[in-house]
């Protein structure tokens, strides 16, 4: 297997933190997007959009890293992490809150991250209106978090699943930012996000990023 991808996109930390918790052998090709190689012919070849992450196996050629993840995790349901389970109505609970990630939290997460982390890394200026209105946004949508995790520890029910493991890589660079206080002040929420962000095979993706 190849992921083609930078340790510091989200996207592509996604897919690492899924082949760490499966404890499967990978070959990283990093991909230097300020010199625009995502933007290759070769690159192209992999990912139409260009953009992070590519993967190959074997013949196979993916892209989006939710897709990446899902094709992991059949693929090596038998070893590392679960990550999932086989209970029909379960699942479709894990499912909903691996859609709720998708549109309601990347979304809003994503432009924070942009604003209050790239934005200086790039030398950039933040916009203070994008991040109060995101910050409002943000609020709406962990309230529904606190009111689900005040009923079980994970989003999915009571174990670790795709579903949480989605969340980590925007998660893990706006709690270093001033929204943190949006998540530690509420207190199930809080303890989600040092749960998961705790995980062993997390720390091997951030030692990545280094």
């Amino acid at each position: 297997m190849k992921l083609h991808g930078s340790p510091i996109s989200t996207a592509t930390m996604r897919v690492l933190a899924v082949l760490h918790e499966k404890d499967v052998d990978f070959e990283f090709v990093p991909i230097n997007m300020a010199t625009g190689e995502h933007k290759s012919p070769a690159f192209l070849s992999l990912n139409p959009f260009g953009q992070l992450p590519a993967f190959e196996d074997g013949d196979l050629k993916l892209f989006e890293s939710r897709a990446i993840t899902q094709y992991i995790l059949q693929t090596y349901a038998d070893k590392g992490s679960q990550l999932t389970c086989s209970d029909p109505k379960k699942m479709a609970i894990i499912s909903v809150w691996m859609e709720v990630e998708a549109h309601h939290f990347e979304p809003v997460t994503s432009a924070l991250a942009f604003e209050l982390v790239f934005k200086p890394l790039f030398g950039m200026v933040t916009d203070p209106a994008a991040v109060e209105a995101n910050e409002a946004k943000l609020a709406k949508v962990l309230d529904v978090y606190e009111e689900r995790l005040a009923r079980s520890p994970y989003l999915g029910g009571d174990s670790f699943t795709l579903a949480d493991l989605h969340h980590i890589p925007t998660l893990s660079y706006l709690i270093d930012t001033a929204v943190k206080k949006l998540f530690t002040s509420r207190p199930h929420v809080s303890a989600w996000c040092d749960d998961i962000m705790a995980r062993p095979a997390w720390s091997k993706v951030v030692a990545m990023r280094k």
